[in-house]
């Protein structure tokens, strides 16, 4: 097998590789698109449906606590890193 004949077949490999990802990621963004209408149409895409009440969204003391934790775990960190480096 010559040069001339490898790089032809590495040309013709790599062309028909890139032609698969291509007809794949096209069938993929159509289906997700059909996905996408079907659930539009059906309704499902609401996060709250009519007649009920949102809820509501408060940060408890224990969240505010965990975010006090990581943020000294972080601030101890990037001192200690400071420190070393």
């Amino acid at each position: 097998m010559t040069i001339g004949q490898m790089f032809e077949q590495s040309g013709i490999l790599t062309l028909l590789g890139m032609a698969t990802v291509f007809g794949f990621l096209i069938i993929l963004v159509i289906s997700i698109t059909c996905v996408g209408k079907i659930i539009h149409t059906l309704g499902l895409d609401k996060e709250e449906r009519a007649g009920q009440k949102p809820k509501a969204q408060s940060k408890t003391s224990s969240t505010a606590a965990v975010d006090a934790t990581v943020a000294a775990v972080i601030t101890s960190s990037v001192t200690e890193y400071r420190k070393t480096h």
